[in-house]
């Protein structure tokens, strides 16, 4: 099947990345393996090729814009659902160890496709909920990066994913461009978790006017072991 590519070209052009052929070949089996999935199960609602290129691929490598240097870093990416940003930022930037993370095992068993198709090295997907990974000495304070594309307040996704990185290291979030108010509820949750805002870049994804927002908050002290609480209890009970 032939695929229209210029849009993607355009927008890896705008975000001043370069792929080579096998990359984009990569990326190509990535979204067929998507829709194939797909029909087995919910993966993404979003299915025409142009359509994923732009929502799920070029807005998964915007990261490039707030972290304009990655290369060796540790990353984990918590909520990965079909591999978004993860998989296509390994594909980018194969330098990366990665760590996918799911609470859903169906998803997991797709992820593990899509890096044996795709052969993916430095990069695996772990079944469990962040609440218990979290409280594991493999996994606590031990990311150079945690990123997540997961739907929920601030307040809620720091207090998932700060305990996963390291003094200095920073977690990145991938949000709508509506952010302010849920920024603001998060400043409590933001002090008692040992994290500092240090980039917040809102635009619109490339060749479209959907409006993002990326945050980088940097890591600044360790975090407390009584977080993350129990599983429930973040989204319950939202540090406020």
């Amino acid at each position: 099947m032939t695929y229209r590519l210029e849009p993607f070209y355009s927008g890896l052009d705008e975000l001043g990345l370069s792929l080579n052929p096998e990359q984009v070949n990569q990326f190509i089996r990535y979204y067929e393996l998507l829709i194939e999935w797909n029909q087995k199960f919910n993966l993404t609602a979003v299915t025409e090729f142009e359509e994923v290129l732009e929502k799920h691929f070029l807005d998964s490598l915007s990261l490039i814009r707030v972290l304009p240097k990655l290369s060796g870093e540790t990353v984990i990416d918590l909520g990965s659902g079909a591999g978004f940003p993860g998989i296509p930022l390994k594909i980018a930037f194969p330098g990366l160890e990665i760590i996918l993370v799911d609470s859903l095992n169906k998803r997991i068993g797709f992820l593990n496709e899509v890096i044996k198709a795709l052969s993916l090295h430095d990069i695996s997907a772990v079944h469990g909920r962040a609440e218990d990974l979290a409280r594991t000495k493999e996994f606590r304070e031990k990311f150079d990066l945690c990123v997540s594309r997961a739907v929920a307040d601030m307040s809620v996704l720091l207090e998932y994913c700060l305990p996963f990185v390291r003094v200095g290291g920073i977690f990145a979030a991938y949000k709508g461009n509506n952010v302010q108010e849920e920024m603001a509820r998060a400043t409590r949750a933001l002090k008692i978790l040992g994290g500092m805002v240090s980039n917040t870049d809102t635009f619109c994804l490339p060749g479209s006017d959907a409006g993002r927002t990326l945050l980088t908050i940097e890591k600044v002290k360790t975090t407390s072991l009584v977080y993350p609480r129990k599983a429930g209890i973040p989204k319950r009970e939202p540090l406020m």
